[in-house]
């Protein structure tokens, strides 16, 4: 988890689709490939007019594969080949996130940074906010400390330009490459070169500057693109409220710089959970419009019968109004609407769309106001109930009449024996329901009243 120093560029959110191997693709899909890989993976030539790919070429492939965290098959499938569409960094990519040999870093800790041009999408004072909050996450971790020049030339000097902007490393229009930055180092090294051809916005309505900013001035400084897709310098641009470096971040700039000596409490944002850790608990899980959305801390894994490997996303990076942790969610499949809830508010969405009207308080469903949270949510759809499960007891809610059933809350330990007294997640499939609790899921017969098996509850991301 350290740094390898070369001009990098913000790749843009890669993109949802199914596995499928390209078997008949067209001439063009295996041109895009075989060029690909040979700028940032050092495949060999000759892809094209061949049925099928080398071994050396299929090994590259993998190695991408492995670095996108992508089901490793050897095969152009579809998930590799939209990632092979997205725009991305011009330099071939690392299988490590190690030192460069020549270990590049700024030398002295006070590090200059000027502002030569603004973009005209944003308030000049938007602009500068966005620079200097950026680095403040890094001199927040690290003894340095950032001056701002407004003449002459500084360590880092940052400019807005389009297409061939000077330095040789052209941009490539709308939603391309977003931005690049060089290592630190004489000339041209710290530079950071932001793309005018991108809408630039201080929101989630395109493409935000501070988050870009503070992704590219990690490169300014020294740092390379991680493969945790819970850090910042994580190649795939997602957008966050209340961005924070991670702890493969922090430990990555301090390997470079050490620590700061006058350290103030900086809470790392959370890793990204791994899916088969044996101890990996649940927050809430929905099905939507066929797919399984399982939610964990700031995160969510998609599970699609056409896809092999599960998805992991920042639920930030999907829905940027949704809080950055969720309760419990289920899916209304008659009304077409997944509700999420967090706290005392719950959010509905049709598919991947928030609905106008939200966020809603947890108590017009007829919840008594001691209920400040939902555990756990779940539809079953023989029935028109929703149970919603809070501490060790649950209540039903009849979707059509809009009203919670009388006689309720009632014992969970009572209705569903064998299962533990509390509830983390819970999904509905074909007369069986899906208890999560801590790291263990029931299988439960919903008809016969028993749990039928017990697995690993991260058995669901096929660990």
């Amino acid at each position: 988890m350290k740094a390898v120093l070369f001009p990098l560029l913000l790749l843009a959110l890669a993109a949802r689709s199914s596995a499928r191997p390209l078997e008949s693709e067209d001439v063009g899909n295996r041109l895009l490939a075989e060029k690909y890989l040979q700028r940032f993976y050092g495949a060999p030539a000759g892809l094209q007019g061949r049925s099928t790919p080398s071994d050396s070429f299929q090994d590259k492939i993998k190695q991408m594969q492995r670095f996108f965290r992508l089901e490793v098959t050897g095969n152009i499938d579809d998930n590799t080949l939209d990632v092979m569409k997205q725009a991305r960094c011009g330099v071939p990519d690392i299988g490590e996130y190690n030192h460069f040999p020549r270990n590049l870093k700024w030398q002295n800790t006070n590090v200059t940074f000027r502002i030569l041009n603004y973009t005209p999408d944003l308030k000049k004072s938007d602009v500068d906010k966005a620079i200097r909050r950026a680095l403040n996450l890094w001199s927040a971790v690290t003894p340095l400390i950032f001056k701002k020049l407004h003449k002459g030339n500084a360590d880092i000097m940052i400019s807005f330009g389009s297409r061939e902007h000077g330095d040789y490393n052209p941009f490539d229009g709308p939603d391309g490459l977003l931005a690049h930055a060089y290592p630190p180092g004489q000339g041209i090294g710290g530079d950071t070169h932001f793309d005018e051809d991108e809408h630039w916005t201080k929101d989630s309505s395109a493409y935000n500057l501070f988050v870009v900013a503070a992704h590219e001035l990690g490169h300014a400084l020294g740092m390379s693109h991680s493969s945790d897709p819970g850090a910042l310098m994580y190649p795939i641009y997602t957008y966050a409220t209340g961005y924070l470096l991670s702890e493969d971040d922090i430990e990555g700039i301090q390997d470079l710089y050490g620590p700061n000596p006058n350290p103030k409490k900086v809470k790392p944002r959370p890793d990204a959970p791994k899916k088969c850790d044996p101890t990996l608990s649940f927050d809430a899980a929905t099905e939507l419009r066929g797919e399984t959305i399982i939610f964990k801390d700031s995160y969510y894994w998609r599970i699609h019968p056409q896809m092999v490997e599960p998805e992991l996303t920042l639920i930030k990076s999907t829905w940027p109004s949704l809080p950055n942790k969720v309760d419990a969610s289920y899916e209304n499949p008659e009304k077409d609407l997944v509700i999420i809830f967090s706290g005392i508010k719950m959010w509905a969405l049709n598919g991947y769309n928030l609905v106008d009207g939200y966020p809603k308080y947890i108590h017009k469903l007829g919840l008594p106001k001691s209920v400040r949270k939902i555990d756990a949510a779940v539809n079953i759809k023989d029935t028109g109930k929703t149970l919603l499960f809070t501490d060790e007891e649950y209540w039903s809610y009849d979707e059509a009449a809009g009203t919670m059933d009388s006689g309720y809350p009632r014992s969970i330990e009572d209705d569903f024996p064998g299962m533990d007294d509390e509830v983390d997640a819970a999904v509905y499939h074909y007369g069986q329901l899906y208890f999560f609790h801590d790291h263990l899921q029931y299988e439960y017969s919903y008809s016969s009243k028993k749990v039928i098996r017990i697995l690993r509850a991260n058995s669901i991301l096929n660990c």
